[in-house]
């Protein structure tokens, strides 16, 4: 890989949030929920209004989201897939341009690799690191017994402290103390810096504060609800995933769901303006780019469905806006790109160039942010929970193609329907794009060899999680070193020295 200088070596931020449904964020639409920070940045940078994840599960999309390349490239097939160490990912692209890079929060590795590039955790991860959730193809009737139910809809309402609570808490004040420690260090390094929370993601609960921010307000029920025996055969299944099949919700707990998640996506936005605050306070916010996204979106109760794992606007569509001062005009973006797309982004903006021979799915969008324009497609596959074969999708112009050959394909014209209320797949006007989509999916994707390596995967991973519950527990779960000697206050630290340099700004050496 080539090493040149851009004009400017800016900082890199990047913010991610956990099942965040774009279509449902004020700056996407009128919405209830309240997020000012996010909304202030979204008018002073560049929005992209169709952006999707690749695989709408968090470890298969994350790990695409890192290395730019499709689930099926990489085995990411489920929230249990191995992500080997081999595989380049922007934190390893933008450690060999200069940058320092860091990750506070989640992003779900799996395996003994936990870093993939990142020079720097500074927490540990929320999930397991092992292969305990695989999906189980050999067995397509049985629900797995580890995915939740739909406990976090009926026990909806406020708390006092959540498990996601803690982490996030932590994710935040680490990230900060990151920024804090950069700004007092001595150099110019660059860094980037990836702040992933794990709010809104289910439970659906939150503080008395955030959950009070919608007392007076009518909170909006799910609009789009079928019949269950009307819905497509995935969502069918999906619906025995999280044990909801022909058994209602009562509506007061729905709308309960709803508010705590509106209070999740307002959490959020709160510690997005910490980071902001951070960054002011600092003097970094000239030099860096920020960038936020997520891994994939949530179905609220929306056609009867939720969590993520579909294709459906709201679980695979996240929000995504690049705000750099100086650099980019605010605007907004209506081509489709993809969190793939973020890796050969993020070295175009750090001044790098790609490495060549590498294999990439992604494209970078820099294009887009600068006004020129850039591509308007997105490729994406899914293999888990609730699958029985690969689920892959095109997303087009105004068009959305779901790809099966286990189920009939669906197809949407999300520009005309954005709540895709009308499958267009048997709809005469269309049999020649709908053949044509057909005939470049299966171009595309050789599905019966994907199966295969699927099965092979799952039943490889089975075997060594089994395995692995035998005799002593060994971890792969990060942790995070600290060395208790170098902090605060030490006898071979010269104690002025020491409060002048921890000082921001630093006050001037006594004479």
């Amino acid at each position: 890989m080539e090493r040149r200088e851009p004009m400017k070596r800016k900082n890199i931020l990047f913010i991610m949030a956990d099942q965040m449904a774009a279509p449902m964020l004020p700056f996407y639409a009128a919405s209830a929920i309240k997020m000012p920070h996010l909304s202030r940045l979204a008018e002073t940078g560049v929005v992209f209004d169709s952006a999707y994840c690749n695989s709408p599960l968090c470890a298969p999309s994350r790990f695409t989201l890192v290395s730019g390349q499709l689930p099926s490239k990489i085995g990411a097939y489920d929230n249990a897939a191995d992500f080997a160490a081999d595989v380049p990912t922007y934190a390893h692209y933008l450690r060999r341009l200069g940058y320092h890079t860091a990750l506070s929060g989640k992003m779900h590795f799996c395996g003994p690799d936990q870093l993939h590039g990142y020079e720097q955790r500074l927490t540990s991860d929320i999930y397991p690191a092992d292969y305990g959730w695989a999906v189980n193809w050999d067995e397509p009737d049985v629900r797995p017994s580890w995915y939740h139910n739909m406990s976090s809809v009926l026990q909806a309402g406020p708390c006092v402290r959540t498990n996601q609570l803690d982490f996030d808490e932590e994710v935040v004040f680490k990230a900060q103390q990151y920024l804090f420690d950069h700004i007092r260090e001595d150099g110019d390094q660059p860094f980037c810096l990836t702040v992933s929370m794990t709010h809104p993601h289910d439970p659906y609960t939150i503080p008395k504060p955030f959950w009070d921010l919608y007392a007076d307000v009518e909170i909006p029920l799910p609009q789009n609800v079928p019949g269950q025996d009307e819905l497509d055969p995935h969502s069918q299944r999906l619906l025995k995933v999280y044990d909801l099949r022909d058994k209602p919700l009562p509506q007061e707990k729905i709308s309960d769901a709803r508010r705590a998640y509106f209070g999740a996506c307002s959490y959020v936005d709160s510690n997005v303006g910490k980071l902001l605050q951070t960054l002011e306070d600092t003097g970094l916010m000239d030099d860096t780019i920020i960038v936020f996204s997520g891994d994939h979106g949530d179905m609220l109760g929306e056609r009867g469905l939720w969590y993520k794992m579909h294709w459906f606007e709201m679980s695979a569509r996240v929000p995504l806006l690049v705000c750099a001062p100086g650099q980019f005009k605010a605007g907004r973006v209506s081509a489709s790109v993809s969190t793939a797309d973020l890796l050969p982004t993020l070295v175009e903006l750090a001044g790098g160039e790609l490495e060549p021979g590498l294999p990439l799915d992604g494209r970078s969008f820099v294009g887009h942010l600068t006004g020129a324009g850039a591509h308007d497609e997105v490729f994406g596959e899914y293999m888990a929970e609730g699958t029985v074969g690969p689920l892959m999708m095109i997303r087009r112009g105004p068009w959305k193609f779901i790809y099966s050959e286990d189920d009939p394909c669906l197809l949407y014209h999300v520009g005309n329907d954005p709540h895709e209320r009308e499958d267009l797949s048997q709809a005469g006007e269309h049999r020649e794009l709908f053949a044509a989509f057909l005939a470049e999916a299966r171009a595309k994707w050789d599905v019966p060899a994907i199966r295969k390596q699927v099965l092979a995967s799952q039943r490889r991973r089975r075997f060594v999680a089994q395995s692995l519950t035998q005799g002593k527990l060994k971890s792969w779960d990060h942790q995070p070193f600290v060395d208790a000697g170098q902090q605060y206050m030490r006898n071979h630290i010269d104690l002025d020295d020491l409060e002048r340099k921890a000082r921001y700004p630093q006050p001037n050496p006594l004479k």
